[in-house]
C-alpha cells in the first residue's frame, strides 16, 4: 500500500536519492517505518539546498495507475474496432486507432515532423490514472456504439468486470 508521495522542487541542482543531480526529487512513501529516515534526508537536503536557492515541497497521496486488466480491455477494443470498421475508406491497426481514440479523450498538439508530414504529440496513455483511463474506456464504448461495433469476448468480460469495478 503506498501512503503517500513527496516531492521537493529546488531552484538550483541537488543530489537526488541515486547521487545524481536534479531539480526535483520525488519519494513514495509506502509504509510507515520509511517516515523517518526519509524525512532526515530530506531535511539535510532542503538545508543544503537553501544555501543556494528556495525549495518547495509537495506532499500528496499518488493517484492509483491503470490495471494490467484494464490495459488489456484497451487493446482489445482496439483490435475489435479495428477488424470491423475502416476510417475514411482506411483500415487502421490497433495501434492507430489507439491514438485516434485518445486523441478524442484529450486533444493532442499537431506539429510539423523534423523529415516532412505531421507528428501528434501529447496523450501517453501508459501515463493515465485509473480514473483517466476510465474516461478513455468510456469514449472508446460510445464511439463503438454509435459505429455499430460488436464486441468480442474479450472487450466483452472487460466491460463487466469494470461495471463491477465502478460499483
Amino acid at each position: 500500500m503506498i501512503y503517500g508521495a513527496i516531492t521537493a522542487h529546488f531552484m538550483s541542482g541537488v543530489k537526488d536519492w541515486n547521487g545524481d543531480m536534479a531539480e526535483r526529487i520525488t519519494k513514495i512513501i509506502e509504509g510507515t517505518v520509511q517516515v523517518a529516515p526519509f524525512m532526515q534526508a530530506l531535511y539535510d537536503k532542503i538545508t543544503k539546498a537553501l544555501e543556494t536557492g528556495a525549495v518547495a515541497v509537495d506532499l500528496y497521496r499518488p493517484e492509483e495507475r491503470r490495471s494490467v486488466d484494464a490495459n488489456a480491455k484497451l487493446w482489445a477494443m482496439c483490435s475489435d474496432i479495428s477488424k470491423q470498421l475502416e476510417w475514411y475508406g482506411q483500415k487502421l491497426t490497433p495501434e492507430h486507432w489507439k491514438e485516434l481514440l485518445s486523441h478524442d479523450w484529450k486533444a493532442q498538439a499537431i506539429v510539423p515532423a523534423i523529415s516532412g508530414g505531421f507528428c501528434a504529440i501529447g496523450v501517453r496513455t501508459s501515463k493515465l490514472n485509473k480514473r483517466e483511463f476510465s474516461e478513455l474506456i468510456e469514449i472508446i464504448y460510445a464511439f463503438g456504439a454509435n459505429h455499430g461495433i460488436v464486441w468480442s469476448e474479450p472487450s466483452l468480460q472487460a466491460f463487466s468486470e469494470y461495471r463491477e469495478a465502478q460499483q
